[in-house]
């Protein structure tokens, strides 16, 4: 179904109860180009209102139906008589009937590293290596491979052979991930791009709260807690049979995160400092590093050794193509390098891409130099071949894993939602979906950034009245959050949500969420005190004072194409906003064009699905407060620009930095009700609805963890662990192997 005939459809719809019979709920426990002017963008807000008196209740009528909300006067709170309407307790929320309690296991039930007697593989592999075209399995195995143990796999070890369909909808950009160039997500970066540790799987373990080792086997500490000794697992190979060495790190480290015209690299030198002193890298030995800090044992910094934030690249490939070791090339040409059809991709990943077809397909082979096998010496993975195929939205990756043509899904498109449930439900589905926590959040951002991005007297005037708490509470009380959640999806699936933490997440504490609920007379009231009471012939709010004097107050905001719900939410938002005098020009932008203009900053306000640093601050700390220059994007800066914080961010980031420092959970926890609060009662983001995840798997995809959510620590692939996925043999016939036996060669 497009756009159009579902907002269509919406529109007459009427929401009554909870929707549909078949989800069973129960009860819980809240556990490109830059923008243009707003002023003068296509597309500006829906018809000017009039300038007759209306009441709080038929405003909400009129604003919910724009987006085919059914508003009652039920849905709205109305002001107390000359006054504003204060905080409500935030409701508990409710589950989804068909979830499953995890399976956890410490870590040396996990992984280990260790030497076998023995290893095995494919036999077409074995072929290769009697022919002479690839060295034996032990010599492209390291020395002590990472094993996983046979009790860890939640359907037992498996047989090789087989493929796993997926879909991608975003565009590939390229291969040169260190410097920040996209391969298309939807797991695809996730099987091509190895790091240090992994905090994906960290939902599985049961012993402590700390990442996964991979590149890095083990790690110590020195006594007095200022470094930190990394072990690297010996003899690993790169696809092409170079070896990974530390050298590859410290470039990664030097020449990528460190080297401040890689503009478009996964972290900065700001995001290594802490207290604004630097964090250094040193290479001990070729399978050795040490990490240096400014403090003592900031055991937190682990977290960012991950699958975002250091992405280990191949030096043997990169450094020639690199401006500070080639005097022939630019920055420019560096990051355009290793296009999308510069095949095979030299990786240490499980499969490697050898062939794309732009905007159609990408086959993926197995890796036979890759490092992890089984309890019984099987070299991993256990699949031959995975095949991405391209398409418009998320959403037809759903529907082709509900038809039984596709092997694994998000269920994180609202349109989808309700069917997937029902369906679910049929003992004769092809599929299983388990549905998370209450980690699907959407919120309306604003730019509080005073300097960054700012280029004309409206954007450095609207980012001072954006960082005035009381119109930001004036923005959130103007927002029908009952009504958008029941216009997103059909059913109970989400419910308004105030921002700030997840209430899915194990730091969330309602009793600590300030929840102003909706009230149009509230926002009238709040904007007349900060002087907007005159409105021009079309019923726009003016500005009383300074460069703006008497022009209209006109607010652009932007959502992203590849996240479904984002565009219901933007025109229910500027519908809303409508009706208390402000004007908002809404955009829809493709993700690039996105990625832009947050990479530069100029935009006013947006519509965002939110990230993983909501539920787990624990692992992405530095993104929930203006700690690193880049995060969070609505708080940003650049290097040179003069950042001034508001006095709740101060508080915030010291509370933020306390937090990562503690090692005692339940002090962690008191620290983040004090960040939760102070969040919510500045109305840091502005939330607006909540609902969970689902991970929807075909039935013939074996050893997927017992519990897994397509969205926690990490998205999906880095959850369920793609390697160690199988097909029984009487499965594998149903869908056959695009390239079969086909190994990936590299020109010498």
């Amino acid at each position: 179904m497009d756009d159009e005939k579902r907002i269509s459809r919406r529109k007459f719809l009427k929401f009554v109860g909870v929707g549909t019979g078949a989800v069973v709920l129960t009860a819980c426990s809240a556990a490109a180009p830059a923008a243009d002017s707003a002023a003068t963008a296509a597309g500006a807000a829906t018809s000017a209102a009039t300038t007759a008196p209306v009441t709080a209740a038929t405003t909400a009528a009129a604003a919910a139906t724009a987006v085919g909300v059914t508003a009652t006067t039920a849905d709205v709170t109305t002001a107390p008589a000359g006054g504003v309407q204060g905080p409500i307790p935030y409701p508990e929320g409710q589950i989804i009937a068909g979830g499953r309690a995890p399976k956890l296991f410490n870590l040396d039930q996990i992984a280990v590293y260790k030497k076998l007697d023995k290893y095995s593989e494919p036999d077409y592999i074995a072929k290769a290596v009697q022919a002479g075209k690839l060295p034996s399995v032990d010599k492209r195995l390291p020395e002590t491979p990472q094993v996983i143990p046979n009790a860890f796999f939640s359907d037992g070890p498996g047989v090789y052979g087989g493929v796993l369909r997926d879909v991608w909808a975003a565009p590939t950009e390229g291969w040169n991930w260190g410097a920040g160039v996209s391969q298309g997500y939807f797991g695809i970066n996730s099987i091509v791009v190895e790091e240090l540790v992994k905090t994906g799987p960290m939902w599985l373990r049961g012993d402590k709260l700390e990442p996964l080792p991979n590149l890095a086997k083990d790690w110590q500490w020195s006594s007095d807690g200022m470094s930190l000794t990394m072990n690297l697992v010996k003899g690993i190979k790169w696809s092409d049979g170079q070896p990974f060495t530390a050298d590859d790190v410290l470039f990664t480290w030097n020449d990528l995160i460190l080297d401040p015209n890689v503009v478009r690299a996964n972290s900065k030198r700001s995001s290594w400092q802490i207290g604004g002193k630097d964090i250094n890298l040193e290479k001990v030995d070729d399978y050795t590093i040490k990490w240096t800090f400014p403090v003592a044992k900031p055991a937190y910094k682990l977290f960012d050794m991950n699958e975002n934030y250091f992405l280990v690249a191949p030096a043997h490939i990169q450094k020639p193509l690199h401006p500070k070791y080639n005097k022939n090339t630019d920055y420019q040409k560096f990051q355009d390098d290793l296009p999308p059809n510069t095949l095979p991709v030299v990786t240490m990943g499980p499969w490697i891409p050898v062939d794309y077809k732009t905007d159609e397909l990408m086959i993926f082979r197995r890796n036979p130099y890759y490092w992890k096998v089984d309890e019984s010496g099987k070299q991993l993975p256990y699949l031959d071949e995975v095949v991405f195929e391209h398409a418009s939205t998320g959403v037809v990756r759903t529907g082709k894993v509900i038809a039984g043509a596709c092997d694994h899904t998000n269920v994180e498109n609202p349109s989808t939602f309700n069917e997937v449930a029902t369906k679910a439900q049929d003992p004769n589905a092809v599929f299983r979906v388990e549905w998370g926590p209450e980690t699907l959040g959407f919120s309306l951002l604003i730019n509080q950034s005073l300097n960054f991005g700012t280029t004309d007297d409206r954007t450095k005037e609207l980012r001072k009245l954006f960082r005035d708490a009381k119109f930001r509470r004036a923005l959130t009380q103007a927002i029908d959050r009952d009504g958008i959640a029941k216009s997103v999806a059909e059913g109970p699936f989400f419910r308004a949500w105030p921002g700030g933490l997840y209430p899915g997440s194990q730091f969330f504490d309602a009793a600590s969420t300030v929840y102003y609920p909706f009230s149009l007379d509230t926002s009238k009231a709040l904007l007349a005190e900060l002087g907007f009471k005159e409105k021009d012939s079309n019923g726009i709010l003016k500005w009383p004072s300074g460069p703006l004097a008497g022009q209209p107050l006109v607010i652009g905001l932007v959502a992203g194409q590849d996240a479904e719900g984002v565009g219901t939410i933007a025109e229910a938002v500027s519908a809303l906003y409508k009706q208390v005098g402000i004007q908002v020009n809404y955009r829809q932008l493709q993700g690039n064009a996105m990625a832009d203009l947050n990479t530069n900053g100029q935009w006013d306000m947006q519509v965002s699905r939110m990230g993983q640093e909501w539920g787990i601050p624990n692992v992405r700390s530095r993104d929930i407060a203006p700690i690193a220059l880049e995060a969070p994007v609505f708080s940003r800066a650049g290097a040179g620009v003069d950042r001034p914080l508001q006095d709740f961010e101060k508080q915030m980031v010291d509370l933020v930095q306390k937090f990562a420092a503690e090692s005692d959970s339940a002090k962690q926890k008191e620290l983040m009700k004090q960040y939760q609060k102070l969040h919510t009662e500045n109305v840091y983001t502005l939330g607006v609805i909540i609902s969970r995840y689902g991970l929807g798997m075909s039935k013939t995809i074996k050893n997927v963890p017992i519990g897994c959510p397509a969205f926690f620590y990490q998205w999906d692939y880095d959850n369920f662990i793609p390697e160690q996925f199988w097909i029984a043999q009487a499965d594998q016939s149903k869908v056959p192997e695009t390239r079969p036996n086909v190994i990936p060669t590299y020109k010498a």
